[in-house]
């Protein structure tokens, strides 16, 4: 049964810096793309960054680059997302995720907030 759980956020001041962590089991971690989504309310998920599953591809969007770094740890079966600089427009939940040739997984998300 493949999980994912993440941790980390909660409240930063806007400016400050925060570390999300996501550990997983239920399948070989090593061999799988994983990226972080974030949902924002009243708006649709989305994809923010990505890292291939031999660490050496990584992609952001355009909001969060020089700003957030994506990582991750195949020892520990666990996916980072460093994030600095934050904006009041990064206050979302934030989502790891996975997929198979049949479905895609997700964790149970991490709120972000953000205050000015």
């Amino acid at each position: 049964q493949v999980q994912l759980l993440e941790s980390g956020g909660g409240l930063v001041q806007a400016g400050g810096s925060t570390r999300l962590s996501c550990v997983t089991s239920g399948f070989s971690f090593d061999q799988y793309d994983m990226d972080w989504y974030r949902q924002a309310p009243g708006k649709e998920r989305e994809l923010v960054a990505s890292i291939a599953r031999n660490g050496d591809r990584v992609r952001y969007i355009d909001s969060v680059k020089d700003r957030f770094t994506i990582s991750r740890d195949d020892a520990k079966r666990a996916l980072y997302l460093q994030m600095t600089k934050l904006k009041p427009e990064d206050t979302a939940v934030y989502y790891c995720n996975t997929a198979d040739a049949w479905e895609a997984y997700w964790g149970q998300g991490t709120q972000v907030t953000v205050s000015s």
